[in-house]
């Protein structure tokens, strides 16, 4: 009697929990839908090569939309947001430029074509 009444807590316990390798599919999909977003962000706006500073002030506001459980690929997407800012507020220092190209290329190392 005692195993008939164990039966059906064991059963719900059994239900809510989940394998470390569908956590790992689960957050490996919304990676990927984080980094087809950002994709589509920086698609957008002028062209780069012929209005930098347009470009980098119409990439601020969607990067800082995207967000993502995932640590690194938020903070690198919220430096780049940044680095595109400092660029469009000193109309394209070399400074900032550096900045720039330092986000641009961690985030592509996280999503690789992404931002390249």
């Amino acid at each position: 009697m005692l195993a008939l009444a164990i039966l059906p807590v064991a059963l719900l316990a059994g239900c809510g929990s989940s394998s470390p390798d569908s956590h790992a599919a689960s957050t490996a999909a919304r990676v990927k839908r984080t980094c087809r977003q950002l994709a589509a962000v920086l698609s957008d706006g002028p062209e780069p090569n012929a209005d930098p500073v347009g470009y980098a002030q119409a990439q601020i506001l969607p990067l800082r939309e995207i967000h993502t459980p995932d640590a690194k690929l938020a903070t690198a997407i919220g430096r780049l947001a940044s680095a595109y800012q400092r660029f469009s507020a000193s109309h394209g220092s070399s400074a900032a430029q550096t900045a720039v190209s330092a986000a641009t290329r961690t985030l592509d190392a996280l999503c690789p074509g992404t931002a390249a």
